[in-house]
């Protein structure tokens, strides 16, 4: 044989070899049939251990415990079986997801949960027509779920959160246009104030509107004093919110409407505002939300009442709120169901409140 035949092949001018060949991109999204596998085999395999370990072999006992435990196991179990068969990098980026995946899940099983017990409680009052049309005037804690309803919590409730929102809305959205357009020297401190009223309690607030519009002024304790202590932890969420929105609009918009001639004034309320409303719309969700769950601040302002009344400035208001906490707390089985029944109508009327605004501020910039 010559030293011509023995000599390999060369690769021709331009062509790729084996060594060569690019490697394949790595997929950041999915998992694919092995995967999911190593996921159930992790599962599944982590379980019986701790099974294994926690019940039998060991002096330990508790749910939580062994929750705690298998979840645990699960990680370090799913990580080995991963790194068998790929690198470090996937290793990670699949331990990651798998923690922020077990994340939501808990945080959306926790809001399941609560939404499933109250309306399973509060069924058996849910299902007469008397529970919305009637008020309790004249109708015992012990009396059948056939008699009374809760129709004067629904109208003080919308009532003392409409009014609330009448307070706060134009309060706070002025408050964010002065943070963020305006910025006058005491834009810090407001600022400051704002942040620090965001985590205020609602009992405070309560007081602050007992001490002063009641107390101080002789205003008698009516759903009208209810809406200002509710307005009055609203408005810092709306303007921390709403600050929010107008830093996310474009400085261009802005320096194109001084540009053409607008004052200040009237780019904040045609360039600005128009173009942050799905914003604000969002910061008088997270208003709402905070307000219309308020029970403490009800209580001090105006108290509970039995009837009907759909004057805000004259007797006490009752409100959903209220209402399931003290029929919660009575410690009667059909009072205790009428509570919970009032909590159910509670998160029904949040929900659509919370659909109808989004609505209405996603059509605003679909018009634009």
């Amino acid at each position: 044989m010559s030293a011509t035949q023995q000599m390999p092949a060369m690769p021709a001018p331009g062509s790729v070899s084996e060594a060569q060949t690019p490697p394949v991109p790595r997929r950041v999204s999915g998992r694919d049939v092995d995967e999911w596998f190593a996921l159930a085999g992790s599962g599944v395999g982590s379980l019986a251990l701790v099974w294994v370990l926690y019940e039998n072999l060991l002096a330990l006992s508790g749910t939580l415990g062994f929750i705690l435990c298998w979840y645990a196991a699960f990680l370090l179990t799913y990580a080995g079986v991963l790194s068998v068969a790929h690198p470090w990098t996937v290793v990670k980026d699949r331990v990651a997801s798998s923690l922020f995946l077990s994340g939501a899940v808990v945080v959306g099983a926790g809001l399941l949960s609560t939404v499933v017990y109250t309306f399973v409680r509060g069924m058996a009052a849910l299902v007469h027509i008397n529970f919305y049309t009637q008020d309790m005037a004249g109708v015992g804690p012990t009396a059948p779920l056939t008699q009374g309803g809760v129709l004067m919590a629904i109208a003080g409730t919308l009532i003392e959160i409409g009014i609330a929102i009448a307070i706060s809305l134009p309060l706070g959205v002025a408050t964010a246009v002065y943070m963020t357009e305006v910025r006058g020297r005491l834009s810090k401190v407001v600022r400051t104030v704002v942040e620090a009223m965001t985590a205020l309690p609602e009992i405070l607030a309560g007081l602050f509107v007992y001490v002063v519009l009641i107390v101080r002024l002789g205003y008698p304790r009516t759903g009208f004093a209810a809406a200002v202590a509710i307005s009055v932890t609203m408005i810092p969420i709306i303007a921390r919110s709403s600050e929010v929105a107008l830093r996310v609009v474009p400085g261009g918009l802005r320096e194109a409407s001084l540009a053409l001639g607008s004052s200040q004034w009237q780019t904040v309320r045609r360039v600005v505002l128009p173009t942050a409303k799905a914003g604000l719309a969002t910061a008088l969700i997270l208003g709402v939300a905070r307000g219309v769950g308020e029970t403490a601040a009800v209580l001090i302002t105006s108290g509970a009442s039995t009837y009907l009344n759909l004057n805000p400035f004259q007797d006490p208001m009752n409100s959903l709120p209220l209402f399931a906490f003290n029929a919660v707390r009575s410690g009667q089985d059909l009072y205790i169901t009428r509570g919970f029944g009032a909590a159910a109508i509670l998160l029904v009327l949040v929900l659509t409140l919370f659909v109808i605004m989004r609505l209405l501020a996603r059509g605003q910039v679909r018009s634009r």
